[in-house]
């Protein structure tokens, strides 16, 4: 058995505050709405990372923060954070093939109440 089916190495980058104009209802429409936006990246992992190990054989965690700000479209509206996690998802993949997985959790910060997170997690692998 090859225990390296097991290995996996994770990016993480948790709580983006990030306003995007998304939702239903005609409150919504006009106006950005506060997301709270973590995600997960799984990546094909190197044999081995030693001190001199290049950037190029993991990803920059940057990478992971500018998919979930400043590539998403401005003026752009989303009818469904699903829509928001679907492109943040295609941007990751677009930016690197040794991405295998993504995760993406999105929280519509204005529908809490009490603190509650509301909203969805969405994950997809490579196709």
């Amino acid at each position: 058995m090859d225990s390296r089916l097991d290995d996996f190495l994770n990016l993480e980058v948790k709580d983006l505050h990030v306003d995007v104009l998304t939702g239903i209802y005609s409150e919504e429409t006009h106006l950005p709405q506060p997301l709270r936006i973590s995600i997960s990246a799984r990546l094909r992992i190197a044999d081995h990372y030693d001190p001199e190990t290049p950037l190029s054989r993991s990803k920059n965690y940057m990478d992971l923060k500018h998919a979930a700000t400043t590539a998403l479209p401005e003026g752009r509206h989303f009818t469904l954070i699903e829509a928001v996690a679907d492109h943040i998802i295609d941007t990751i993949f677009l930016q690197d093939d040794k991405v295998l997985q993504v995760e993406v959790k999105i929280v519509k910060l204005a529908l809490s109440e009490r603190g509650e997170d509301i909203g969805i997690t969405m994950g997809r692998w490579r196709k």
